[in-house]
């Protein structure tokens, strides 16, 4: 109670400064020139020679008084001065007459001014107190508690309480999401599974000793679940849910970023069990430097973070979960143990996974009867979660778009090509001469891809250009789930994406824009090999490279000398340059067929791994199997 006397008297003297201010900027726009001009007295004869010098505006004889006030200037170079009328002056009414001095008289009455300085002053004053502690004491009543962040002294909370931390608070039965509604993470779910049993049943825990971890950090890329793990861990432990984003506690204000975090761990004490959640929690907890500026905003914010979390008394039940994509720009003092007790991947889905979160979100959609979930599983490696919702989604939407009231293997398959390229693009033209250009593009990449010892055949080949820009790709599909890619494997990669160029340049001799995109990723597996997997002839087992946001795509920098980096670029250019050749050799024993499947492909536009295959191995009985890459213009 004393503490909230000590914030009602704060927000008292706030109200008064901030209502002193408003009164002296209100008495200063409309009255300038109260308690503001200053009256000189001077002699009469002065006045009489300012008179005869036309520098007198007006006059004011004030009767009874014997006394004389006038001014002289226009606007705000007025000045007012004062003297003692000289008796029985009969020549003084003559000579303001002559130079066209505005004077009157005045019978003295001061018994309103200081009614009017009061009025001016002190009003505004009042009013502002008053009001403003009235609204205060009603926003209170609204947040059913008397909560000193939401009164001015207690951190300028009025009209919106900046000093809350504004969380979502979902009962845990609310969260409409348990463990039944994730797929493709059981590692990440059965690192969850004992929260949820410590939050269930903490005395089973209790009799050996155990002890709930402060929080559990889930780490990965976007879109794989990690907001859905959270949300599934409240649901099945039935606890409240408290919800926020890291940037939510980045305020304009100083101070305020930590006011929110006390005000959540607040909530959180106050309502444990539960589980809080912040989400993307690198836009508060980046690492801090030794930088001169580095005490600001965020900085109060990660430390108050830190106190918070090591100073919660766990035993109540309260278990921070995080999430971010960023795990490297974490600050070391907020993964220590005792704080993010767990570090939980929550990685890409493998084949398995992927056919399960197809299976998971294809629940809630009328589907045929005969859907092979896992042929779309095997044509979409590196998919996320997301990715894999939105291709069931895609699918659903082109089923309604076709006239049909059950998705199918068909439309399921395209919204594969819609989500990787894009859709079909029907105003995009091309000659004839393009078509024939892409057409032995694609064919090039089939080709060198089938004389490789790879375990991906192609299952589809098609020139109809998406709005990603693309103008055409091959796909292929795994047969089974890689871990480990051999130096050979990498090399057939290298030459598979430089079989469209191999196939330009072998008919047309020319080259087109059409192999940038292979051309970059080419280089990209080839530089990975020289600088982080040590298949480099030249430096061997070295690393040459640091990767920078994996799970974000942001690749590697080179940490070697520029002599160094001279000589990778060398080598670099030789592993590409050996696919190229490679390609242009494969492509020159097959140019016949080469001629063949391209004429076909122009006509058909799109054709599927089984006839590809069945038109090169016709007439040699040429069988081949085709490496884990899909191909893109």
């Amino acid at each position: 109670m004393e503490m909230n006397d000590n914030k009602r008297r704060q927000s008292l003297i706030v109200y008064a400064i901030i209502g002193f201010a408003l009164a002296v900027a209100i008495r200063t726009m409309l009255y300038p020139n109260i308690m503001s001009a200053q009256i000189k007295d001077v002699s009469y004869s002065t006045f009489l020679s300012m008179v005869d010098d036309g520098k007198v505006g007006q006059v004011e004889l004030t009767t009874g008084e014997n006394q004389i006030k006038f001014t002289t200037g226009k606007g705000s170079e007025t000045k007012v001065y004062k003297t003692t009328q000289f008796p029985n002056d009969a020549t003084l009414v003559e000579r303001l007459e002559k130079k066209g001095v505005d004077f009157s008289a005045k019978i003295p009455d001061t018994s309103g001014e200081l009614w009017l300085y009061l009025l001016i002053n002190l009003m505004p004053l009042a009013i502002f107190i008053g009001g403003g502690y009235l609204l205060n004491r009603r926003l209170q009543k609204q947040m059913g508690e008397d909560n000193p962040s939401m009164s001015f002294g207690g951190g300028f909370g009025l009209g919106g309480g900046l000093g809350r931390s504004g969380a979502k608070e979902v009962k845990g039965e609310e969260t409409g999401v348990t463990f039944r509604d994730v797929a493709g993470q059981d590692e990440a779910k059965e690192s969850l599974v004992e929260i949820v049993g410590f939050l269930k049943d903490p005395d089973r825990y209790a009799e050996i000793g155990a002890k709930l971890p402060h929080g559990a950090l889930l780490v990965g890329p976007p879109g794989t679940g990690k907001t859905l793990l959270a949300k599934a861990v409240a649901g099945e432990a039935g606890v409240p849910f408290f919800s926020i984003s890291g940037s939510e506690f980045v305020e304009m204000f100083v101070g305020r970023g930590a006011a929110k975090v006390r005000d959540l761990f607040k909530q959180a004490n106050e309502k444990a069990p539960c589980i809080v959640f912040i989400d993307e929690i690198d836009a508060v907890g980046k690492k801090r430097d030794m930088g001169l500026s580095t005490n600001d905003e965020r900085e109060q914010t990660l430390n108050q973070l830190l106190s918070e979390m090591d100073g919660f008394d766990n035993h109540k039940g309260i278990v921070v979960l995080a999430a971010t994509n960023r795990p490297d720009s974490l600050d070391q003092a907020l993964l220590r143990p005792g704080r993010f007790d767990r570090r939980i991947p929550v990685e890409l889905p493998d084949l398995a996974g992927r056919e399960a979160i197809l299976k998971l979100h294809a629940n809630d959609v009328r589907m045929e009867g005969a859907i092979d979930f896992g042929a779309v599983a095997r044509q979409t490696p590196g998919a996320s979660g997301a990715d894999l919702a939105n291709m069931i989604n895609e699918a659903a939407l082109r089923a309604v778009r076709m006239g049909r009231t059950r998705v199918t293997q068909t439309d399921i398959l395209e919204s594969v090509d819609v989500v990787i390229a894009g859709e079909k693009k029907k105003s995009t033209v091309l000659s004839q001469h393009e078509r024939e250009v892409v057409s032995y593009h694609e064919t090039g990449h089939a080709i060198v891809a089938a004389v490789q010892d790879g375990k991906s055949p192609v299952s589809k080949i098609t020139i109809v250009p998406r709005t990603s820009g693309t103008l055409g790709f091959t796909m292929q599909t795994e047969s089974e789930e890689r871990y480990l890619t051999t130096r050979e494997e990498y090399k057939q990669e290298i030459a598979v994406l430089c079989g469209g160029r191999a196939a330009e340049e072998l008919i047309f001799g020319q080259m087109t824009s059409g192999a940038a995109n292979d051309i970059e990723r080419a280089t990209k597996i080839a530089r990975a090999m020289v600088t982080q997997l040590g298949m480099s002839d030249r430096f061997g087992m070295m690393s040459l490279g640091e990767t920078q946001n994996r799970y974000l795509g942001g690749g590697s920098v080179l940490s070697c000398s520029e002599g160094t980096a001279q000589q990778v670029d060398a080598e670099v250019q030789a592993l590409v340059e050996e696919g190229r050749q490679t390609a242009l050799r494969t492509l020159r024993e097959n140019r016949f067929k080469l001629h063949e499947i391209a004429h076909y492909l122009q006509k058909k536009e799109t054709i599927t791994g089984e006839e590809f295959m069945h038109m090169l191995t016709s007439d040699d009985g040429f069988a081949p199997q085709l490496p884990e890459v899909e191909q893109g213009r």
